[in-house]
């Protein structure tokens, strides 16, 4: 795919970036030669690559999924300013 100096100008306009006309066409040239290689990259043929999701072979050991409660509870009702048996004592609200 060629671009042209119109089509780098209305690019340059809608990434809001400032392009001098002196650089337009050496611009174009550039992005010419990008869209070339990613039409190459549309030749390869990658049908029976797998996709990579790392670049190392990466396990992750994976813990039990326990329902715990921390046995923290002393340690947060210390810090209430009111406490009663392991839970927080607020005033009421509605009377």
């Amino acid at each position: 795919m060629s671009l042209d100096k119109a089509t780098v100008r209305r690019i340059s306009e809608l990434a809001r970036i400032e392009v001098p006309d002196a650089d337009l066409e050496p611009l174009a040239q550039e992005l010419s030669a990008i869209l070339g290689w990613i039409e190459q990259l549309g030749e390869v043929e990658t049908g029976d690559v797998a996709p990579l999701r790392s670049v190392m072979p990466i396990t992750h050991p994976w813990r039990e999924d326990v329902v715990d409660d921390g046995n923290q509870q002393a340690a947060i009702t210390e810090n209430a300013p009111s406490s009663h048996d392991g839970y927080f004592v607020v005033q009421r609200v509605v009377e």
